[in-house]
């Protein structure tokens, strides 16, 4: 399909295909090469006995309004732009990726649908059930402008565990229902959890936290041999123990103690900050350059070295002539 794009147009005018699986967006900022693509692409589905889904099939702009929409929709996520200051960009607008309606529309019916497919079930089997599609849904989109959503969807989803619990008594007041299923955790808030402080709570999108997707440096490969750089991007790397890839990842590829990036020819020492290396928790850990670690340990030598006062004697032998003279004499 991109190959047939590229034999149709030349130069700046080919387009941009974006493909996965079936969905395919096809991107260029001149109009009339966006039509032209779509007759391409139409007559080559025909060959195959294939055609476009006039329903999912349109043509739009990021930022203009054609026909009355602007931005599109693609696997899930709602892409558009919105002009802005030239204080906030040089461009005069801003690209932001959201979860799209219709994906919190079905991820909504799908909680729904859960809760009340356990309304005889016990609060720790409802949530052992919402917890997966939560977790899941959140880090489909972490990567993008999704905060604001996940907040939403959190209070969506408060009110179907609340109706959820009046629906089990409904002779109680809300209050009493309140201290039954949710608990006042320091820190975090209420969350909808059971008795005991060991037990499982309610997982909230909002926890999950955004993580920007970094884009891959064009020099770049995984088979170049900079393991520093794709340990610290994708937190594993074959020949590297677990233990430096995350703190590698942890530090931002920088050494802790001189601040300095790590390169793939130093050679790295992983320091225990109490002191005892039996302990291998994460907190007590530190990835530092072999040189930094052996001055640490110096310093640390130095600093714990016990200095003994100088006797009579000896401040005597080591004065001046005067000094010796004088204490003779006396």
């Amino acid at each position: 399909m991109a190959s047939t794009l590229n034999n149709a147009f030349k130069g700046n005018q080919r387009p941009m295909l974006v493909q996965y699986a079936d969905d395919l967006v096809v991107l260029h900022p001149d109009l009339t090469v966006i039509q032209a693509s779509q007759q391409v692409l139409s007559k080559w589905l025909s060959g195959m006995g294939l055609e476009l889904k006039p329903s999912k099939t349109r043509i739009t702009h990021t930022l203009e309004t054609i026909n009355g929409d602007v931005g599109f929709d693609f696997l899930g996520y709602s892409i558009r732009q919105y002009r802005v200051g030239k204080t906030h960009s040089k461009q005069g607008f801003k690209t932001f990726i959201k979860p799209s309606k219709a994906a919190q529309i079905r991820h909504g019916q799908r909680l729904r649908q859960i809760v009340r497919g356990h309304r005889s079930a016990t609060q720790a089997q409802l949530i052992t059930h919402l917890n997966p599609v939560i977790r899941g849904w959140s880090n489909y989109y972490s990567t993008v402008c999704s905060k604001a959503v996940f907040s939403a969807m959190d209070c969506q989803l408060y009110h179907k565990l609340r109706a959820w619990s009046y629906r089990r008594h409904p002779h109680k007041n809300r209050h009493w229902i309140a201290y039954k299923y949710w608990r006042l955790r320091e820190g975090k808030g209420w969350l909808f959890a059971p008795p005991g402080d060991k037990a499982t709570p309610l997982r909230k999108h909002e926890s999950t936290p955004i993580r920007r997707h970094i884009k891959v440096q064009s020099s770049r490969s995984p088979y170049d041999g900079d393991w520093v750089y794709w340990s610290q991007r994708t937190g594993t790397f074959p020949t590297i123990k677990p233990t430096v890839v995350k703190l590698l990842a942890a530090q931002a590829g920088k050494c802790q103690s001189c601040g300095l990036y790590f390169q793939s020819e130093d050679l790295m020492e992983v320091h225990h900050v109490d002191g005892n290396s039996a302990t291998y928790k994460q907190n007590n850990l530190a990835l530092l350059h072999r040189h930094c670690h052996d001055q640490l340990h110096r310093s640390l030598r130095d600093k714990h070295q016990t200095v003994e006062e100088p006797c009579e004697a000896t401040s005597l032998m080591h004065g001046s002539e005067d000094q010796r003279s004088g204490g003779l004499l006396r």
